[in-house]
Order: C-alpha cells, then structure tokens, then sequence
C-alpha cells in the first residue's frame, strides 16, 4: 500500500531469494514452518497501522469494563474449563481487522475477530527479520519494536524459567511449532504437552520438576473435540500461576461481537436471536464461537447450512455481515489480501506489541484456505518513516 516500495520489492523479486528466505526461516525456527509464508512481506501506512492498534485497544478496553457483558460470557464457559482466580484483564490480546473500501472511495479497518489469548509472538519478528536479511530492505523501513522483555515479564512472571511451561496439546504437531520452539530458546521454558503433566495434590509436576505458571496454549475447543484427557481439570484448585489466564479465551472471543459499540465492528447477531434466516446469504458468514483457525467457519453458508444448525447449538454460532476485503497488495499473481492482527500485551498498560499479517485471494484469509495459491500466506506488516 506504500506503492513505490510495493513496485521496488516487485521489481527485484526472484525466485532464488524466497528459496533462500524459506530454508533460512526453518533454520531460524528450527523446525520446518508447515504453515504457508508469503513471498513478500506487506507495506502499510504507519497511520492505518496506527488506526488499527487504537481500534483494537478502544474494544478491548470496552469489554474489559462491561461487568454485564463479562457475566454472561462467563456463562458460556463449557464444564470444566472455568478456572479458579480469574485475572481482572487479559495478559494477551489480538484484534484481527480487515480492509474494506467504504462509499465514497475511503479505505477503513473492520474487526474480523478479537481475542483473549495469545499468538505468535516470537515467531513474527523471527519472520520480519528473515524477510529483511534475505531481501534487503533499507534501513528506513521499520516493523513493530520488538516485545522482548515485555513479553519476557508477561511468560515468566517472578519464576525461573525451569518452572514456567508452555502448555499445548500435542505441541510436535501442531503448525504453530516455530513460535513454541522459538519462545523455549528465547526465555528457557520447556513446551509441555497436557498429557505429560502430572498432579501431586494442588501442584503440577512435568517428571519431577513442579509447574509454578503455565504459558497456556491449550485451545479449549480442540481438547474437547479430541476428547484429550489430562491428569488434572483446568477448573481444579490448583497452585499455579497463569500466564495468560485461560478464562479470557471465553471472555474475548467471537461471543463479543454482538456487544461491541465501535464503528469498525460489522453486524453481528447470535444465530439464535435472528428472527428470520436473510434471503441473501451471499453477504453473510456463519461462525462457531469458540473454534479457532477458521474451523466451522462458512462464508456464504446456504439455508441448509443456517438451518441444519441444532437448535440447542444455536446460541454458540454468529451469523456475521460480510466483509468483502479490498485487494490492495500488488503482486505478480494479481491484486492480494491483507488480514492483519495487532498483538496486545496487557501488564502495567495495554501495549500494542506486534503486527501479523495474512494475505490471500481466497474467501478465507487464513493460512489453510490459501494454501494451494502462490503470493500468499502468512506475512509482515512494513512501513516507512513518515509515512
């Protein structure tokens, strides 16, 4: 969006540089990033970027304070998932936002999603460095500082790193492996699978060595649609610490969008509150509330897919306006994409630490529904001084 390094990176693209820029990312990560990478990295006006965090700090911020609304999200925890010493606030947050062109031209960011747990927060400077090494980017062109230390506060707490875990079902496997890998070098922590941990009365142990604060990673959803089974219950009575209280997972989530006063937040309505399925379901999207990585979704769901929806599963899906992206990145491939989420650490303030984009042409922006495209993928938000 920054046409005149859009047309500079364009122009000096090779094939011979995204090779070596994919093989050296592995080798920062190291392991294999299973996930599709962009070739390039996205150019954005520092002032959209800027927008975007303001937005997304504005709703969480909104929802942090609405006693009522917390109270009847707190409702919507499943059994055995609502855990004990609820933090006031999320350690981790993320805003997920869109480009839309409004009527009359104007270019504006709309909520796609916001949410209350964390995300890749070591592997995106690991991928805009590697972008920067391997395809020279100028010194005046920046990304979001690092969240170093602030991050390093948020996982570890006042422990050692021997007793802080990075907690994941079946950590190996999943795609987001780089970012474990990379947090366990960067801070010391182990990456834990649930299934190891074991409980001695209120303390958890990994072997012999006691879990005093959990980076929590686990996904609700996917435990219970795996039926995976652990040695404890997340709403036990437990002596340990959470770095990232698990409660806020439920608490900021798609359930939020129906409460949400802000201009960027597009018509939603919960799918047992629609009185009448709309005739032009072209221009709607059906979403699970709590699946993550866009599983359930439907854009542009049929009638029978609205209506097949059981009755006592209604209340746990959105019917969501569709947002139709505007293609705004340049590439050989043709006009591209861009989803971009702005990370949040809360500590002492809600700080804006990070930018992850995702770039496609599909209906989906997410990595696994642009998997089969070239010139899209997961990527990095760029911009320029005074820009």
């Amino acid at each position: 969006m920054i046409p005149e390094l859009r047309r500079d990176f364009n122009a000096r693209f090779t094939a011979a540089k995204y090779s070596t820029f994919l093989s050296r990312l592995d080798e920062r990560c190291g392991t294999h990033v299973k996930f599709r990478i962009s070739e390039t990295p996205c150019f954005f006006p520092d002032a959209l970027l800027n927008k975007m965090r303001s937005a997304g700090a504005e709703m969480i911020r909104q929802l942090v304070q609405n006693e009522t609304y917390l109270a009847e999200a707190r409702r919507q925890i499943p059994d055995g998932f609502l855990v004990r010493n609820e933090a006031p606030r999320p350690l981790f947050a993320q805003a997920d936002f869109g480009i839309v062109r409004q009527p009359g031209g104007r270019l504006t960011p709309k909520l796609v999603e916001i949410q209350g747990f964390p995300s890749l927060y070591a592997f995106q400077p690991a991928l805009e460095d590697t972008y920067r090494e391997c395809y020279a980017l100028g010194a005046s062109i920046t990304t979001a500082p690092d969240a170093g230390d602030l991050l390093k506060r948020a996982i570890l707490g006042n422990h050692a790193p021997e007793n802080v875990a990075l907690l994941e079902i079946d950590p190996e496997h999943q795609k987001t492996l780089p970012d474990f890998l990379l947090t366990s070098r960067r801070y010391g922590i182990r990456v834990v699978d649930i299934r190891e941990v074991r409980k001695r009365g209120q303390r958890l142990y990994v072997g012999d060595s006691q879990i005093k604060r959990i980076y929590n990673r686990v996904i609700a959803d996917e435990m219970i649609r795996r039926d995976v089974q652990a040695d404890f219950r997340f709403d036990d009575d437990l002596d340990v610490e959470w770095a990232g209280h698990p409660n806020w997972f439920f608490l900021i989530s798609k359930f939020s969008l129906p409460y949400l006063r802000h201009e960027s937040v597009p018509e939603s309505e919960f799918l047992d509150q629609v009185d009448a399925t709309p005739q032009d379901l072209e221009n709607y999207v059906l979403k699970p509330l709590y699946s993550f990585a866009g599983l359930g979704v439907k854009v542009e769901p049929t009638r029978a897919d609205v209506d097949g929806i059981p009755d006592e599963q209604r209340p746990h899906y959105l019917l969501q306006k569709r947002m139709r992206f505007e293609p705004l990145i340049e590439t050989p491939e043709g006009p591209t994409m861009a989803e971009v989420r702005i990370m949040y650490i809360w500590l002492e303030e809600l700080k804006p630490v990070g930018v992850i984009v995702r770039m496609g042409r599909g209906r989906m922006m997410g990595v696994d529904h642009n998997r089969d495209m070239a010139w899209v993928g997961a990527s990095a938000a760029f911009t320029e001084a005074g820009v």
